[in-house]
């Protein structure tokens, strides 16, 4: 029998298969705040509902200039915590584990989301921001750049 469809123990959590989903980018948050909504909710649980054993979120900013997309889903605040909560939950009561994908865009930061008309990085006036990231290389296409201290500038 495939290993595949066999739970597998990672310390004191058991995943009842191998099948494991990591949606990736979504871009999906109806407001420009990070918290995560009904599509999410929707989404995520399909996979549980579907058999996946493990279903990871979306790439979650961990902080406001770590986003790609002013629609991007984040992980830096108490709204969204509180909002990835019933998440979780209707993962876990489908069988699934849930697992969150932190991110940080770097120089990739502030630009419009791929399927929207507009393309390039997002203008303050219009909610972008100004992107970090750990040189001073500029990401082919990004306008607006400022050298990462260290990781705690993070926080």
């Amino acid at each position: 029998m495939s290993r595949l469809f066999t739970p597998i123990r990672i310390g004191s959590v058991e995943i009842r298969n191998r099948v494991w989903v990591a949606p990736m980018c979504q871009y999906s948050c109806e407001e420009q705040d990070g918290v995560p909504g009904d599509w999410h909710r929707e989404h995520l649980t399909s996979f549980a509902r579907g058999g996946a054993g493990l279903v990871i979120t979306e790439a979650a900013a961990v902080s406001p200039e770590g986003r790609i997309s002013p629609q991007d889903a984040g992980i830096w605040n108490d709204a969204q915590a509180d909002a990835w909560a019933p998440i979780t939950e209707r993962i876990r009561v489908h069988g699934a584990v849930p697992g969150i994908q932190l991110a940080h865009a770097g120089r990739k930061a502030s630009n419009y989301r791929p399927w929207g008309p507009e393309r390039g990085t997002v203008p303050v006036s219009e909610g972008g921001w100004q992107m970090l990231g750990p040189t001073d290389e500029e990401f082919e296409g990004s306008s607006r750049f400022v050298v990462m201290g260290s990781v705690a500038s993070l926080t």
